[in-house]
């Protein structure tokens, strides 16, 4: 098991505390919330919850929560083709959901080429509106994990689409965890495929339901390795990577919350190049100038996203991008507007 700093411990142990007071605060069928009482009226609850024979409530919690994946057609992060959904209770998979989606946009051929999906196969699906509600059902009120950020901002962005609301969640960042879990994957090999390679954890990746899944299954083996819960996790996800012990440099903020993505820049942009590099360097991320084998995330203007549906000329660096996907590496092709909603969530994550 990976060792945890004594700080960590401790606040791990204050925030167990706080949950078992609670616990106890709530079985006296109050009428007022926990979230309304002051300092003073919490006091008692919390003294109990020290006592020794409560000690014990609380830790082995329930790993109650929901796995989401998405697969987009193309670099526009609303051109979602399929939706996959892994309920979780008591660490186990038990109800699963997955559905293709008519995007109502056109498929770019190296999307195709990483999940298979393409316009044939969603003629007949429904569009995002016509299974919101079915989304809304399972989402709403539980913890939604994804592996990295961007299925949530897949899902903010076309709910913005479609003019729709958003929904009533608790996000978590599996790939986060894994990066705090096992400190030789904290800059790099972190994806998906990665780490379920290294945890023997077999499926059949961009598919949607089975990655959901597997980021599912990346979370509980996590929460073994690391004796830290599910709730912990809620906090210490949001912890800088350098904080706990990890002596790490980089181009980028170390302390940023994509600390270790090489991101390049491709296309006209809306924004000065040098200030999308300054927020890029800010969250994280290293920027280079050409697209190589580190490249992690590739940005293009907006204009010329515009432009590929109607089959124009995409620039050296998109084109050498997906040579190198098409070889096995994990690039994001991404659209300006919608890396700066993913800085967006990075910068006000909950």
């Amino acid at each position: 098991m990976s060792s945890v700093p004594s700080a960590l411990k401790g606040m791990a142990e204050a925030e167990r505390q706080i949950r078992v007071a609670r616990r106890l605060y709530e079985a006296s069928a109050p009428e007022r919330p926990w979230n309304e009482l002051n300092q003073t009226e919490r006091r008692p609850f919390i003294d109990q919850s020290c006592e020794g024979h409560h000690r014990d409530e609380g830790i082995a919690e329930a790993i109650n929560f929901v796995a989401l994946d998405f697969e987009t057609a193309n670099a526009s992060l609303s051109s979602v083709c399929q939706v996959g959904i892994a309920e979780f209770s008591d660490g186990i998979a038990t109800t699963k959901f997955e559905s293709l989606i008519n995007p109502e946009e056109y498929f770019d051929e190296i999307n195709i080429s990483i999940h298979g999906i393409n316009g044939d196969d969603v003629v007949n699906a429904p569009i995002f509106s016509d299974i919101y509600d079915i989304l809304a059902e399972r989402l709403s009120g539980k913890i939604v994990v994804s592996h990295t950020l961007f299925d949530r901002s897949v899902l903010r962005q076309t709910v913005a689409r479609y003019g729709l609301a958003e929904f009533e969640c608790r996000w978590l960042d599996s790939a986060r965890i894994v990066r705090r879990t096992w400190t030789a994957h904290a800059k790099h090999g972190y994806g998906l495929g990665s780490i379920a390679s290294k945890l023997g954890i077999e499926f059949k990746h961009h598919n949607a339901l089975e990655d959901a899944t597997a980021a599912g299954m990346i979370l509980i083996r996590a929460i073994a390795e690391s004796g830290i819960s599910l709730e912990e996790w809620m906090v210490r996800s949001f912890f800088p990577i350098g904080d706990d012990g990890l002596s790490l440099h980089g181009e980028g903020n170390p302390r940023g919350p994509l600390f270790g993505e090489c991101l390049v820049f491709t296309g006209a942009l809306a924004v000065p190049r040098r200030e999308a590099a300054d927020v890029a360097a800010e969250l994280g991320c290293i920027v280079t100038d050409s697209v190589t084998k580190k490249t992690s995330i590739l940005v293009v203007g907006d204009q010329d996203i515009t432009r590929l549906a109607t089959g124009q000329t995409k620039s050296t660096k998109h084109r050498k991008a997906e040579i190198l996907i098409e070889a096995g590496n994990t690039i994001r092709i991404i659209g300006e507007s919608d890396f700066m909603a993913l800085c967006r969530l990075e910068m006000h994550p909950t």
